[in-house]
């Protein structure tokens, strides 16, 4: 018989498979980088009347931030769309005030090479134990490790990219500088040790940020105390959610812990292991942020990644140009079932995006998070339209068909 969830769910247990998998080497050597030309289009957001925010950023806001206040939230100016050199649809945000657009594109090239390098280095054939796996389908959104180490990649480009948004409160100047900045400010390690999940991938996708910089003497930046204390108070009040509803499912209704996790997963909007599971007095971490030694050496999967991540984006920003689109857009003919959906990045979204749809009576035949494609019986384009609105709200930028002919394409 199976071991139960509950008592196969070890945060510290997770984080000491995955510093054991990256100390037999996380990423393989990488290739020269050929140079990209991206193009993209730009939208600018319409923040409601005498408001910064929009309608989703406020609704967002209003449902899931408490006890932040629309002051402390940073909008982006623009949303842009674009096909990368994989030819994947993506779509990001920045503010004409911070990083530029510029932020986005390299860093989401800088993604697609430490994938390439992930693939390269043979950690997915790396063995795991059955008593590790199991701890991983217990602990973690993606069960896979080879998938896990994959999403780590996009949140640290997701994490680059948000904090553009208020590039103005740094000192740094252009992509690469500011990168620099970011790294050596510890801005990856504040993003993983004090934001939750959820809220760093929903805000980043609704192109929105609750944290303002403070600059140092030494000339590096820091969370402002105000910042801080809201992030804890956020986290906070999502523990206690996730805790209310686990403590009503096992006891009013008498679910059992596997029973109240698949049953509210998804009604929580958020990782429900990684906090309605959490022992008493126990604040969750990132899996990654935690060192281990690993036979006599100290393993951080978390500054592996950022170090790599920056690395990368550094030697790739003089090899992609970016170019704005200015041609009035042509929108494809595709199958109404058939779309895209870039900013979505996990097992989670998968599992959003799919419950969804089915909320609204519409079957998914498939997604595939790789190539970001969702395909389901929509059947009208009135139908498609509802779809489209549906992802909107919450907080997703569905696309039409990837344009026959890519925008990625090698600078001969």
């Amino acid at each position: 018989m199976d071991t139960p969830i509950a008592d196969r769910y070890d945060r510290r247990a997770a984080s000491r498979v995955l510093a054991g998998l990256a100390a037999a080497g996380l990423f393989a050597a990488t290739e020269p980088l050929a140079p990209v030309r991206i193009t993209f289009r730009a939208t600018a957001l319409r923040p409601e009347d005498g408001a910064a925010l929009t309608q989703s950023q406020r609704m967002y806001l209003e449902r899931f931030m408490r006890p932040c206040r629309p002051e402390q939230v940073t909008s982006a100016t623009h949303r842009i769309t674009w096909t990368d050199s994989a030819g994947i649809p993506n779509t990001g945000y920045f503010h004409t005030a911070g990083a530029g657009p510029e932020l986005a594109i390299v860093a989401r090239e800088t993604v697609l090479a430490l994938w390439h390098s992930l693939a390269g280095s043979g950690l997915p054939q790396r063995a795991v134990s059955d008593r590790d796996r199991a701890v991983l389908e217990a602990t973690t959104t993606d069960h896979d490790p080879h998938e896990i180490f994959r999403v780590g990649v996009e949140a640290a480009g997701r994490a680059l990219v948000q904090h553009g948004l208020i590039a103005a409160d740094t000192p740094y100047g252009g992509i690469v500088e500011f990168a620099r900045g970011m790294h050596t400010s510890g801005i990856f390690t504040a993003v993983a040790t004090r934001w939750f999940w959820e809220l760093q991938a929903s805000t980043f996708r609704r192109g929105m940020i609750p944290v303002r910089f403070a600059l140092q003497p030494d000339g590096s930046v820091r969370y402002t105390a105000d910042s801080i204390a809201v992030l804890r108070a956020m986290k906070d009040a999502t523990i206690a959610d996730a805790r209310a509803v686990m403590r009503r499912a096992t006891t009013e209704e008498g679910l059992s812990v596997e029973a109240a996790v698949a049953k509210y997963h998804d009604d929580l909007d958020l990782i429900s292991r990684q906090y309605a599971l959490l022992p008493a007095g126990a604040r969750p971490g990132c899996l990654a942020a935690v060192p281990h030694d690993v036979d006599g050496a100290l393993v951080n999967v978390l500054a592996l990644v950022a170090d790599r991540f920056v690395e990368t984006f550094v030697a790739l920003a003089g090899s992609v140009e970016v170019v704005e689109d200015l041609t009035e857009a042509q929108h494809g003919t595709s199958d109404d079932g058939v779309f895209y959906v870039p900013d979505m990045s996990c097992r989670h979204c998968v599992r959003t995006i799919t419950a969804l749809l089915e909320s609204m009576d519409i079957a998914v035949v498939e997604i595939d998070l790789e190539s970001k494609r969702v395909i389901a019986r929509i059947r009208s384009p009135r139908n498609r339209f509802r779809v489209f609105e549906a992802l909107r709200d919450g907080g997703y930028n569905p696309v039409d068909e990837v344009p026959a002919q890519v925008p990625g394409a090698s600078v001969g």
